[in-house]
């Protein structure tokens, strides 16, 4: 079975590195949409929105390019899972609290009206991205991660021997 859980790994590195990538890339161009996006939630400050706004488009590239490339996976895996988690109660606060706003998760954000019948499917898309994250956290080694190289194992660990 291990060689069973390294590929899904590769499978949940690829998936999961590859919707971060696509949408921090997605928000790059336009710092300020971000911005808005996260100003739309009404759920932070308005005195650290501006910074979340401009930093979160570059964390989730590399969160999107350290799982890709398997670096430092289970660290990546644990930011990327509570990023979902962050997106996940965000998503259902807005829906709670009748906000009608683009999610923002690949550009765009703010008052859309109809949203909220976009909700569930965002919700259920975050949910599996946080469940490979968390497996990704859990599991040691996937296929073709450079962790395999720069992290190599010599012998058996305290555990094994």
């Amino acid at each position: 079975m291990p060689a069973v859980r390294e590929w899904f790994g590769l499978v949940a590195r690829l998936v999961t590195g590859g919707v971060w990538l696509v949408a921090g890339a997605l928000k790059l161009p336009d710092p300020y949409e971000s911005v808005r996006a996260v100003r739309a939630y009404d759920l932070l400050p308005e005195s650290v929105v501006p910074t979340v706004g401009h930093l979160l488009p570059v964390l989730e590239v590399v969160v999107g390019v350290a799982l890709i490339g398997g670096v430092l996976t289970r660290a990546a895996g644990a930011v990327s899972a509570l990023l979902f988690l962050a997106f996940i109660i965000g998503i259902a606060s807005a829906w709670a609290r009748g906000l009608q706003i683009d999610c923002g998760c690949f550009g765009g954000g703010g008052y859309e009206p109809g949203a909220s019948a976009q909700y569930p499917g965002e919700i259920a898309r975050d949910v599996v991205l946080l469940a490979l994250s968390l497996f990704l956290v859990r599991v040691r080694a996937t296929r073709f991660a450079l962790d395999n190289v720069l992290f190599r194992r010599t012998g058996p660990t305290i555990s094994e021997a």
